[in-house]
């Protein structure tokens, strides 16, 4: 008698409260992770910690920057910049050979690894002036250290997602790698050329990324096990986890 599989078209949402629990709690996470994992490879999650201030404060610290002029923004250039931190132009990456460029901008921080270090990510961040942006660099750091902290949430939930003991990740991100990224994608507008995507299709590098959408720009798909490019609209209050 042949099985038949369903594969999901939409992206679960995991209530990681749990991984706050009792072991019970936290396996029931971790089961859930791992059907995500296994059938779409994306999940949302839910009642994970981050302050929606801290959110509200980074978005809007976001748009003030990639409001400045140009010639202010490339004062941070990242081709400048030993650790690829910095400033990303519109067109300044492309994910894929055949099209003429990726349309977004970015700005990237990380963790400030002492210089003499070996790390490739070692050395200072970057950062526009303070009376450029008065306290953009105090906001876009909060968000970066709860969201580090959501991250290390999220690792003993993966290891037991892989069945593996609870601790394993511990101590293997003792130092942080992460880099965080700010993106811009301006409305395309006129005729759409396209060979020109705000990013093509693509796969991170990270361990996994953690990410915010804006509520009401739907924009992130998603190629499920099946080879079916599913939807990931913004929900409001989760990240999209990937």
């Amino acid at each position: 008698m042949s099985g038949i599989m369903l594969i999901p078209i939409s992206l679960t949402v995991s209530d990681i409260s749990g991984l706050s629990g009792d072991a019970n709690s936290r396996a029931q996470v971790a089961s859930a992770i791992r059907e995500a994992c296994i059938h779409v490879g994306f999940f949302y999650v839910k009642n994970h910690g981050v302050d929606e201030i801290v959110i509200r404060s980074t978005i809007e610290a976001s748009r003030r920057f990639f409001d400045l002029s140009l010639e202010e923004k490339m004062k941070l250039d990242v081709h400048k910049s030993p650790n690829f931190k910095g400033y990303t132009p519109l067109l300044g990456e492309n994910t894929n050979p055949e099209n003429r460029g990726d349309l977004h901008e970015c700005f990237d921080i990380g963790p400030e690894i002492n210089a003499s270090s070996n790390s490739s990510m070692s050395g200072s961040n970057v950062w526009p002036a303070e009376d450029v942006i008065p306290g953009f660099q105090g906001v876009v750091l909060k968000y970066y250290q709860e969201v580090i902290a959501l991250g290390l949430k999220l690792f003993p939930a993966f290891a037991l997602a892989l069945n593996l003991p609870e601790d394993f990740f511990a101590e293997k991100v003792q130092t942080a790698a992460a880099i965080m990224r700010l993106l811009h994608y301006p409305p395309q507008t006129g005729v759409i050329d396209d060979r020109i995507q705000g990013i093509g299709a693509h796969t991170d590098y990270e361990c996994f990324t953690i990410l915010w959408q804006q509520d009401d720009i739907p924009a992130l798909q998603v190629l499920n096990t099946s080879g079916q490019w599913i939807d990931a609209k913004p929900m409001p209050g989760t990240f999209v986890i990937k």
